[in-house]
């Protein structure tokens, strides 16, 4: 199973993105309007500038309580591990549960083409584990 796979299944197509320069505020009201937990961080709303998520709200709020009067840019995380869409996906989840994130972007040549959760990997997962099974109780009760 690939990247792509979770790519295609996922409902929303679209990556969500912020610009560096916007509030803090805007960044909440996007990740509530679209029920997600990060956000790419990009000028052009397509190249990775960084990524922003629930929990580096979090700690900045906890390390001086400014948070909600800083811009994006002053929160995100700007090293960003990146997959390819081509990566497998056990090894994009294995890299995911060792360095302890839970979003990484898709990109391919430069460009942000997806991003996916620790939750899309497990969901798409499953399923492909349960048609697995749908497939040999089939092949069994076939016999």
């Amino acid at each position: 199973m690939r990247i792509s796979d979770v790519l295609q299944s996922k409902s929303l197509k679209d990556v969500v993105t912020i610009r560096p320069d916007a509030g803090v505020r805007e960044l909440l009201a996007t990740l509530a309007e679209h029920n997600i937990g990060a956000v790419v961080v990009s000028s052009d709303g397509t190249t990775l500038d960084g990524i922003v998520s629930e929990r580096d709200v979090v700690r900045t709020l906890h390390h001086d309580g400014t948070v909600i009067n800083n811009v994006v840019s002053a929160i995100m995380t700007t090293e960003v591990r990146t997959c390819s869409p081509d990566d497998d996906l056990d090894e994009v989840m294995q890299v995911m549960t060792e360095l302890r994130f839970r979003h990484i972007p898709a990109a391919q040549d430069g460009r942000v083409v997806g991003i996916v959760s620790i939750g899309d990997l497990v969901k798409h997962k499953i399923d492909q584990l349960q048609f697995e099974r749908d497939q040999l109780d089939s092949y069994v009760h076939q016999s």
